[in-house]
C-alpha cells in the first residue's frame, strides 16, 4: 500500500486543489475510467467528471497526482506564469518509453538541453516562416497531382453524376506525401511508401492511444506487465524502429548515389547536423524527428481536414459561403495557392471552428510540474501530471455561446482586426485561452503555421475545384472515437463531382509542371 500511495512532494500542500469524493483505495479514481471500458472517449468521460466537480480538480489515478484543468484561466497561468514549472513530460508513460525512443523526441523528451536542441532544429528547419515558405512550391504540387487524381476518378463529363470518394484514405494519402516529400524527398514517395508505413508504424501508433492502467502504477509495472500492452508495445516497436532506420539508410544511400542536383530536404538537414554534433544528433535521435514528423504531421492535419469536409457538408450554407469568398478572391482562371489561405477570412473561421468543435488532440500532451507551484490559488506538488482537457473548454457554455453548433463566423471580429492564421495568436482568435488546439507555452506545437496551410490550401482547393454532395442525402453523422487524435467513428464517404473548369485548371497546372499523376 505504501508503494502505491502517491508520492510525497517537497512540501505539504496547504491549499490542495478540489477533488472529487468518489476517490477508493489503491485507484483512487481511476475507477472511473476502468468502469468506462473504452466505451466513449476519455475526454468525454472527464469533462463529466468536471462538470460535476469542477473545472479545477486534483485527481489520483492509482499513485499519481493529476490536475485536471477545464479553466481557461487556470491554463492560462499554467502556460504563462508557471510555464518553465511545466514544461516537462512524465517519464513513467509505456508509449513515450517504447514509441518515443526512451523519451527523447521533442514530444516526449523532459525540458532540458536535448529537448531545445530539437525545438531549434525543427523551429528553423522546419517551422519558421523561411522555412515553410521554402517548401511551398513542394505542398502546392502534392496537392495539385492529388487533386488531379480524384478529379480523374470522378469524372467531370457533361451527364456525369460523379463518384463517391472515401475521404480519410484519399487526405492520409496527401498529407502522407506532403510530409514524406519535405522530409526525406522523391526516392519515399506513393502507395508503396505509404503502404509500408501503414504496415510498420500504423498499429504502434493505435496502440500508443490505449488507455494503459499500468502507466499509473509505475512501481508494479517495473516487475510485472498486468495488462501485457508494454508487450505488445515492445514487440511493435521493432517494426517501427526497423522502419525509420530503413530511412535514415536509404537516405544515406540516395546521397551517395542519386542525382546531383536534387532538391535539399529536411533529412539532409538532420544528417549535416549529425556531422558537426554527432554526440546529440544520433540515430536515434534522428529517427524519433522522423517518427514526430511522419506520425503527427500526418494524422493531425488529415483528422482536422477530414472533420472540417463533414462539417461543411453538414452546413450547406457555410459551404456555399466559403465557395463565394473563393470565387470572388481567387476565381476560376487559376487554381487556389498558398499565399491565398492566410487572405481568405472565411476559410481560416472554418479551420478554427473545425479545431474548436473537434480538436485533433483534445486532450493535450501531458505535462508533469518540475517544481511546486500555484494555479487559481491552490498549491500544485512537484511531480503532478497536469491534464488540460481542450475539447472541454472548446465546447464549454460559460465560454462559447451556442458551443456545440458550428458558426464559423463567430471568429470574424478577430480575423478581421488581425489578420490570417487566427488560431495561432496566444490562445487563439477567439481571444483569451478558450481555443487551444496547438496547446500553448514553451511545449506548444511549433507546426501550427504549417499546418494552417496545409489544411487550408487542401480545403480550399477541394472547394473550389469540386461539387460535394452527402451519400444518400441523410446528415453526416458527427461522432467521433477512440485514439490518439480524434478520429471519426466512421468512414466519410462523399459524392464527388468536379466542376466545369476543374479539369482543364488542372491538367494545364500539371502540364506546367511536370507533375506525375
Amino acid at each position: 500500500m505504501k508503494l502505491l500511495s502517491p508520492r510525497p512532494s517537497t512540501s505539504k500542500p496547504l491549499n490542495p486543489p478540489p477533488s472529487p469524493p468518489s476517490s477508493l483505495p489503491v485507484v483512487g479514481h481511476l475507477h472511473h475510467l476502468l468502469l468506462n471500458n473504452n466505451k466513449q472517449p476519455i475526454h468525454r468521460t472527464l469533462q463529466s467528471i468536471s462538470a460535476a466537480h469542477g473545472k479545477i480538480l486534483l485527481l489520483r489515478l492509482g499513485s499519481r497526482r493529476i490536475l485536471l484543468l477545464s479553466s481557461p484561466s487556470a491554463v492560462e497561468e499554467c502556460f504563462t506564469r508557471n510555464d518553465i514549472a511545466f514544461s516537462s513530460r512524465p517519464l513513467e508513460m509505456a508509449s513515450t518509453k517504447h514509441f518515443h525512443y526512451r523519451h527523447t523526441t521533442i514530444l516526449a523528451a523532459p525540458y532540458g538541453d536535448l529537448w531545445r536542441s530539437l525545438r531549434r532544429f525543427m523551429t528553423l528547419e522546419l517551422f519558421s516562416s523561411p522555412a515553410v515558405a521554402k517548401f511551398a512550391a513542394v505542398r502546392e504540387a502534392e496537392v495539385r497531382s492529388w487533386l488531379f487524381r480524384i478529379a480523374e476518378c470522378c469524372g467531370g463529363g457533361e451527364g456525369d453524376v460523379g463518384k463517391v470518394v472515401e475521404m480519410k484514405a484519399r487526405i492520409v494519402e496527401l498529407m502522407f506525401n506532403e510530409t514524406a516529400t519535405m522530409t526525406v524527398g522523391e526516392w519515399f514517395y506513393g502507395e508503396a511508401a505509404m503502404g509500408e508505413f501503414e504496415e510498420s508504424v500504423r498499429p504502434g501508433i493505435e496502440l500508443s492511444g490505449v488507455f494503459n492502467p499500468a502507466d499509473f502504477f509505475p512501481v508494479l509495472r517495473r516487475w510485472v506487465d498486468v495488462f501485457g500492452i508494454e508487450r505488445k508495445m515492445a514487440g511493435l516497436m521493432g517494426k517501427v524502429d526497423g522502419f525509420f532506420q530503413g530511412l535514415v539508410d536509404g537516405h544515406r544511400k540516395w546521397n551517395r548515389h542519386g542525382e546531383k542536383n536534387k532538391k535539399v530536404v529536411v533529412m539532409d538537414e538532420i544528417l549535416a547536423l549529425q556531422q558537426r554534433q554527432p554526440e546529440v544528433f544520433t540515430d536515434e535521435i534522428i529517427k524519433g524527428i522522423l517518427l514526430v514528423l511522419l506520425t503527427a504531421g500526418t494524422e493531425t492535419s488529415a483528422t482536422t481536414l477530414e472533420w472540417a469536409m463533414a462539417l461543411l457538408l453538414n452546413h450547406p450554407q457555410s459551404m456555399a459561403k466559403l465557395r463565394a469568398e473563393i470565387d470572388a478572391n481567387v476565381g476560376r482562371d487559376r487554381l487556389l495557392n498558398e499565399q491565398d489561405v492566410p487572405r481568405l477570412h472565411y476559410l481560416q473561421h472554418v479551420i478554427s471552428e473545425t479545431l474548436r468543435l473537434y480538436p485533433a488532440v483534445p486532450l493535450l500532451t501531458l505535462r508533469e510540474s518540475s517544481a511546486d507551484c500555484t494555479v487559481a490559488g491552490y498549491d500544485v506538488p512537484k511531480g503532478t501530471i497536469l491534464l488540460i482537457n481542450a475539447w472541454a473548454i472548446h465546447r464549454d457554455p460559460e465560454v462559447w455561446e451556442n458551443p456545440t453548433e458550428f458558426v464559423p463566423e463567430r471568429f470574424a471580429t478577430a480575423a478581421e482586426s488581425g489578420g490570417g492564421d487566427e488560431q495561432q495568436a496566444g490562445g487563439g482568435g477567439g481571444g483569451g485561452w478558450k481555443l487551444i488546439p496547438f496547446g500553448g507555452g514553451r511545449r506548444r506545437c511549433p507546426g501550427a503555421v504549417l499546418a494552417n496551410r496545409e489544411i487550408g490550401l487542401a480545403l480550399g482547393s477541394l472547394v473550389q475545384l469540386f461539387d460535394w454532395e452527402r451519400v444518400g442525402g441523410d446528415e453526416i453523422d458527427m461522432t467521433e472515437t477512440l485514439g490518439v487524435t480524434m478520429p471519426r467513428s466512421s468512414p466519410l464517404h462523399l459524392l464527388c463531382k468536379p466542376r466545369e473548369f476543374a479539369m482543364k485548371l488542372l491538367s494545364q497546372s500539371s502540364s506546367n509542371a511536370g507533375l506525375v499523376t
